[in-house]
């Protein structure tokens, strides 16, 4: 593949530094000192008070929403986007959630604000909002409405590591936000997500819910200390406060993330540089140029058709393969959740119908890779070969 979607995104070094620490005599390899060291760099380089390393975004959802349910056990709604990774809605079911659907804005592929807050009922537990694929998806009024509402913003930010909204690293403004490590993301452990928070309550649970549920895991001595007193009948070392998961990262993880964090500022500029060559060559009269860039993060070129173009379409992804492009159509995840098979029976029979801007993204939307050491030759290669179809 001449243009894949990622490329060298584990360089050298990052082997490097895993080679020497096992170097070691007997060095430790599960969770543990490498672990929290990552926590904390991570925590300080996003601006929160509390960060969890977990085996992988999709675990990172799934401890939020079980986090919502301990708060929650009645269940309830929570605003969950159509265009986003399958464990974004997943974790909601998983949960005993039932998840409720808005559109997209076309200009971030976020859910839209006006629509988000159309949504809201009495039964709403949380807004459950994917930042997609580098783009800021939050505005001032959708924050401060929530605020005023009490309703819960949680952050997903699997994709758009770096972005900002107001200055502010997204993941920094909600409740509870989360992020991917996998090797397509902005950095990569291999496999890996995290979990913040500022709330010192979500972080003790997090800690416990990724280990079995286990209090000892809890850092904080007075949770310790009141789940002992409640249970004198059991060893201290194994009580468990959840029926949890084991969700645990390991020190080869933290030992990558702390690596490949020091380069992830450059990371996110020279994706952004790409970004905007990308946009300004494309052909601007059949694909969308006109995104929402301010305090974007670019995790992969979108290619959108302006209209719905069925002949179009494929004749594009025939060009893509003949000349080794590599692309993903319907954006993240596949395009509308809401047509997967998981969700029949759950959902209404033809709902997806309801969501335009997702269905057009589902069948005339793709993106491209964009990663750090692409050139500026290449964008501009990549950039002739779509605008000669």
């Amino acid at each position: 593949m001449k243009f894949p979607l990622m490329r060298n995104n584990i360089l050298r070094e990052d082997l490097d530094a895993v080679i020497e620490y096992l170097k070691q005599d007997d060095p430790i390899l599960t969770h543990g000192a490498q672990v929290r060291a990552f926590e904390a760099e991570w925590s300080e380089w996003l601006g929160v008070k509390y960060s969890a390393f977990v085996n992988s975004g999709a675990s990172a959802n799934l401890l939020t929403m079980a986090i919502l349910k301990i708060r929650h056990p009645e269940g309830g709604e929570v605003i969950t986007p159509p265009l986003a990774w399958v464990s974004d809605v997943a974790s909601v079911l998983q949960n005993g959630f039932k998840p409720v659907f808005a559109d997209i804005d076309p200009r971030t592929l976020a859910m839209d604000p006006v629509q988000i807050l159309a949504k809201i009922t009495d039964k709403t537990r949380a807004v459950f909002l994917t930042h997609v694929q580098g783009f800021d998806g939050l505005t001032d009024d959708l924050i401060d409405e929530l605020q005023r509402r009490n309703i819960p913003l949680i952050e997903d930010v699997c994709e758009s590591h770096g972005a900002t909204h107001n200055g502010k690293r997204l993941g920094s403004h909600g409740w509870i936000s989360n992020f991917s490590y996998y090797y397509a993301h902005h950095m990569s452990t291999i496999e890996g997500g995290m979990v913040c928070t500022n709330d010192p309550e979500v972080y003790q649970q997090v800690r416990m819910l990724r280990s079995h549920g286990m209090v000892r895991e809890a850092s904080d001595p007075a949770v310790r200390a009141s789940y002992q007193e409640a249970n004198p009948e059991l060893n201290p070392d194994f009580i468990f406060a959840f029926p949890a998961y084991n969700t645990r990262n390991t020190e080869i993880g933290g030992i990558m993330g702390r690596s490949q964090l020091k380069r992830l500022d450059q990371i996110v500029k020279r994706r952004t540089e790409n970004l905007h060559r990308f946009l300004k060559q494309i052909d601007s009269s059949r694909y969308r140029t006109d995104f929402r860039l301010e305090g974007s993060s670019n995790y992969a070129f979108n290619l959108i058709l302006k209209k719905p173009d069925d002949d179009l379409a494929q004749r594009l992804m025939q060009k893509m393969r003949e000349c080794g492009v590599e692309f993903r159509r319907g954006s993240a995840g596949g395009g509308n959740q809401i047509r997967q098979p998981y969700l029949k029976g759950i959902v209404p029979d033809g709902h997806h119908r309801e969501f335009p801007e997702t269905e057009h993204v589902h069948f005339y939307g793709f993106y491209i890779g964009n990663f750090p050491d692409l050139t500026s030759e290449e964008v501009d290669e990549i950039c002739a070969i779509l605008n000669a179809v």
